[in-house]
């Protein structure tokens, strides 16, 4: 059984889609292993976003990030990383399908903000690991 890191970003805590992201997840049969509200620090999303630290929109990335709380989970099941990517759509809200949550949901940044698109899933197995520990200090 595969596993893997899944967050609900300030945006989407922000606008009340949390019960919208749970109950997609669970009607898709994965099962939740963990789950918790959190506030971001910088420290914690450079070590989250290590290969993003020296590009020119990383503080706006923090800023957005550190604007609100977080859901922060695991979940589990049969494919979950590749479904729950497929689940949340392309990272930029004005590429994702309908039906995907952020296609259903996110919003096209304006110039010079950061991309609020929701939801963050772990892209590898290797991420999965390496998110999960640095979440929940594994």
């Amino acid at each position: 059984m595969e596993q893997t890191f899944f967050m609900i970003k300030p945006d989407g805590v922000k606008r009340g889609f949390i019960g919208e992201v749970i109950s997609r997840i669970e009607r898709r049969g994965f099962s939740i292993d963990r789950l918790e509200v959190r506030y971001a620090d910088a420290d914690i999303l450079k070590r989250h976003y290590a290969e993003l630290t020296d590009r020119p929109f990383f503080p706006t990335l923090v800023d957005y990030m550190t604007s609100g709380p977080v859901i922060i989970g695991v979940i589990s099941g049969e494919e979950v990383i590749s479904t729950w990517r497929t689940m949340m759509g392309s990272t930029n809200p004005k590429d994702a399908l309908p039906g995907t949550i952020r296609g259903d949901f996110a919003q096209a940044p304006s110039p010079n903000q950061a991309t609020c698109n929701i939801v963050h899933g772990s892209d590898s197995p290797e991420s999965a690991t390496r998110e999960i520990a640095i979440w929940f200090n594994n």
